[in-house]
């Protein structure tokens, strides 16, 4: 498992979506870092960590069960966790199986209806498939403000706030990544369900107005039926959050922590 750690304090461990990687957390990680321990992984088949072990569906409870391994492995039982997207179903599912002191979660997966997930897996299917030649192209968009609108508007509320550089890295592992056509796959198979079995670790939902990926204004009324027991956070972003507004990020995993 691939991640990088630092700060100080009790431990919170940060987990991305599909196709993304642990330098997505960048804005958020520099507000944590003056009052926690911060992890922030490449989920397994993406970034640089490498896929779960052969035979192994990569599932949302797949890899919770590997990253509560992870955790017994560096000595950090039970830290804090928060996951976007598919680390945010992730997060819950660390949750369920007791794994975790509190789980924070941005526009989790699994709150949709099979249409919704559907409509999911194609939106982030192309890319998986992109065209080796077409890549150069597509990288000299991401560079430019224009080209960010064009090809992140979908799940960054402000595509413009996130540096080229990072825009470009983005492209360059979601394509090089060994997981993500069978992770993508495997959504098929999930729904978060039993969400009173969570009722023993403190849980945030908080889902962005603006995500045009896993759309706010149906599942987030989804996710609040569900777990009505939790805390449910409105941020002023997309899907991803964290160039949109790092600050509230933090918040509200410090809300969650406390």
């Amino acid at each position: 498992m691939n991640y990088h750690r630092e700060g100080s304090g009790p431990t919170v461990v940060l987990l991305h979506g599909i196709a993304h990687h642990w330098q997505a957390w960048r804005p958020v990680i520099a507000e944590l870092v003056p009052s926690f321990d911060v992890i922030a992984c490449d989920s397994p088949g993406f970034g640089r960590s490498a896929p779960l072990p052969a035979g192994v569906k990569p599932t949302a409870e797949a890899h919770a069960q590997a990253f509560a391994g992870f955790f017994a492995e560096l000595g950090v039982p039970r830290p804090h966790v928060a996951g976007n997207s598919m680390g945010g179903a992730i997060a819950l599912e660390l949750a369920r199986i007791g794994a975790v002191s509190s789980a924070t979660a941005f526009s989790p997966a699994g709150f949709w209806t099979p249409g919704e997930r559907r409509l999911a897996q194609l939106s982030l299917g192309p890319l998986g498939t992109m065209p080796r030649l077409l890549r150069p192209a597509v990288r000299a968009l991401a560079a430019t403000p224009a080209g960010r609108v064009a090809l992140f508007k979908q799940t960054f509320g402000w595509p413009t706030r996130m540096p080229p550089k990072e825009a470009v890295s983005t492209l360059d592992d979601a394509w090089s990544a060994p997981a993500f056509a069978e992770t993508l796959a495997a959504f098929e198979d999930y729904e978060f369900t039993s969400g009173d079995q969570l009722r023993g670790t403190p849980v945030t939902i908080a889902w962005g107005r603006y995500d045009r990926l896993l759309i706010y204004s149906r599942q987030a009324p989804r996710a609040r039926e569900r777990l009505p027991w939790a805390q449910h956070v409105t941020l002023g972003a997309g899907h991803v959050p964290f160039f949109d507004d790092p600050a509230a990020v933090a918040e509200t995993i410090r809300f969650t922590a406390a």
